[in-house]
């Protein structure tokens, strides 16, 4: 990590007022004859170009007694309900497997639960080396305090170096927490994850509203933390056979205390999820009017698909959150998707751009997300689209 460091003894109230000028978040501040960066600073270090030495950039060192060996492993934690394994599992666990043969080091799986025998076996066809089960009746139910408290304890006892959530809703409250009390880092929201040869995992995610993408390392703790989105990375083909063993680890008392006690559950009905259909249509505000969100759902229906669409659309009420693709909303790869009026915005990109075919419809041949598309078709979707509809019902006809 790196630190701003203000030169007070070079500081004039001609060049401090140039740099309050100069700061685009308005994060410098001149009072008293002291020049101050509050923390609206988001560090592009245009201060230290434009300074003459007024302010500069050191880079702080760490010191640590880290020994990067005795960290070994590259683990998924196996989340689940009632023994469904959630598939953001599986496509983890052929990442894992990628990662993993970079240093050499095992995969490991760990699950949580209650009556988990088949789905730990399941794991075992999909590149994993060991599966860690914590399997007791006070784990049928998430409790988030037991749960850490035996994530935690196979940490203590088998060391891996990185530790690989889904991005779930139970997910993305277990990790922080577990990562929090290994006084460890955690990079949530990855999108592409690489390993050094010395076992660093390079966790890269969008930053400043997908404006850039970060590269994340943690170099002076372990174990690594991150989490990844459903539908980032492909799942593997699972192996015929079992590889790999179970390995049932104790349960003590100490793990299960809790101050939540769960009195009943009910099962959920299950919402739309974008993210798991083979076919999108996905609407921009260019193709907002209503005459054109019908034509949308008729196509949708006619390819056997789902409507999808933009933020401003949600924002404007006109669909609700869960239809919404990008950053603030669903990450989904589809075998197509249709994207009409949709300009392409990096926010949108980031959650679609991995689906394998994408077909774009635009009024503006310069619109970014014909940088994306395989298909280009650049016009008027009020006339595209009707067309598009006509030619499907007529080969299906005819």
């Amino acid at each position: 990590m790196g630190k701003l460091v203000i030169h007070q003894n070079a500081v004039t109230s001609e060049n401090a007022a140039a740099l309050e000028k100069l700061c685009p978040f308005g994060a410098i501040h001149y009072e008293n004859g002291q020049l101050d960066i509050t923390s609206a600073c988001k560090m592009c270090k245009m201060c230290v170009r434009k300074s003459e030495g007024v302010i500069t950039y050191e880079e702080e060192t760490v010191a640590t007694t880290l020994d990067k060996s005795l960290w070994r492993g590259v683990c998924v934690y196996a989340d689940h309900t009632a023994g469904d394994i959630h598939r953001v599992t599986l496509e983890l666990c052929g990442k894992a497997r990628g990662l993993a043969s970079v240093t050499g080091d095992p995969v490991y799986a760990i699950m949580i639960g209650h009556n988990l025998g088949g789905a730990a076996e399941k794991l075992l066809h999909y590149g994993v080396d060991r599966v860690f089960v914590y399997d007791h009746p006070a784990f049928a139910d998430f409790r988030i305090e037991p749960y850490t408290a035996a994530f935690c304890d196979f940490i203590e006892k088998y060391h891996p170096s990185s530790i690989l959530v889904g991005a779930t809703n139970l997910g993305r409250q277990l990790a922080p927490r577990v990562a929090a009390r290994c006084r460890t880092g955690l990079t949530a929201d990855c999108t592409v994850l690489e390993m050094k040869e010395n076992s660093d995992l390079v966790q890269i995610r969008p930053a400043f509203g997908g404006n850039i993408m970060a590269q994340i390392v943690t170099p002076n703790t372990r174990p690594q933390f991150c989490t990844v989105r459903y539908k980032i990375f492909e799942e593997p083909v699972p192996t015929v056979e079992a590889t790999g063993e179970i390995v049932s680890l104790p349960v003590t008392k100490d793990m299960l205390h809790s101050g939540i006690e769960v009195l009943d559950s009910m099962e959920k009905p299950r919402d739309i999820d974008i993210a798991d259909t083979e076919v999108i249509v996905a609407v921009g505000r260019g193709a907002s009017s209503e005459s054109l969100r019908a034509y949308a759902q008729e196509l949708a229906d006619l390819l056997g698909g789902m409507v999808a669409c933009t933020r401003p659309l949600v924002e404007g009420n006109i669909y609700g959150a869960k239809h919404q693709i990008g950053l603030s909303g669903r990450t989904v790869k589809p075998k197509l998707i249709i994207c009409l009026g949709i300009s392409g915005a990096v926010q949108f990109a980031a959650g679609m751009r991995s689906s394998d075919c994408i077909v774009a419809v635009n009024s503006d041949p310069q619109a970014p997300i014909f940088d994306i598309a395989h298909v280009c078709i650049p016009g008027d979707v009020n006339e595209i689209v009707p067309m598009l509809i006509r030619k499907i019902k007529e080969a299906r006809n005819g």
